[in-house]
């Protein structure tokens, strides 16, 4: 087991003392856990992001397994706890709170009202519609957002966008599962990590928010 100070020093070594306490310091929510949630998630764990909110409904299933951070062996695990213990394994240290819920408009606000930037992760355009509309109309909360990354394409086309303040968009805008695009691997990793990345701007004062 590594102890606490060594795994903070490891991270001070690798970020800056400036940037870690930034991100140690910060609570990050993510509003889906499947191909873009979970390997969001496990990237900001990495980082050392003090606390992750995390809400899905979802179990994990064998369909899942193609892009999505879980394992054969979370077959039938409820999302958030499936992904509550790939964190402990990553980083035991971070603060992980779940809730087992399906988000909408009626509670969005109150799931993630103490988050400094929330992550819209999900793949119903419906759902990400009411998110989207309720947390930049009724909050201040930046909202990191996506949209258009499935299929084969190029990886390049993926890109992050300011749509507004305190609202950015990754992806290509184009090629999601309504459009009946496959959804794999790759670009789905790729759309995460753009998300992921701008998450961690944000935090250390990169971008405006």
């Amino acid at each position: 087991m590594v102890s606490y100070e060594a795994f903070e020093n490891h991270l001070i070594e690798r970020h800056g003392k400036d940037n870690h306490d930034k991100v140690k310091g910060a609570t990050v929510g993510i509003a889906g856990l499947g191909g873009l949630g979970s390997n969001i998630a496990l990237s900001l764990a990495r980082l050392g992001v003090g606390r992750l909110i995390l809400v899905d409904f979802d179990r994990v299933e064998l369909s899942n397994v193609n892009r999505q951070a879980y394992f054969i062996d979370h077959i039938g695990m409820v999302k958030v706890e499936a992904l509550r213990a790939l964190i402990q394994k990553v980083n035991p240290f971070v603060t992980v709170e779940t809730h087992e819920a399906r988000v909408n408009r009626d509670n969005v606000v109150s799931l993630f009202q103490r988050v400094d930037v929330l992550v819209e992760a999900f793949d119903q355009p419906i759902s990400k519609a009411e998110l989207s509309e309720t947390i930049l109309t009724k909050t201040k909360i930046p909202l990191v957002a996506e949209s258009g990354m499935a299929g084969p394409h190029s990886s390049n086309s993926i890109v992050t966008r300011k749509i507004r303040k305190g609202f950015y968009l990754c992806g290509d805008g184009v090629s999601d599962i309504s459009s009946g695009e496959s959804l794999m691997a790759p670009r789905v990793a790729i759309a995460a990590g753009h998300q992921a990345n701008m998450v961690l701007r944000l935090l250390i004062g990169e971008e405006e928010v």
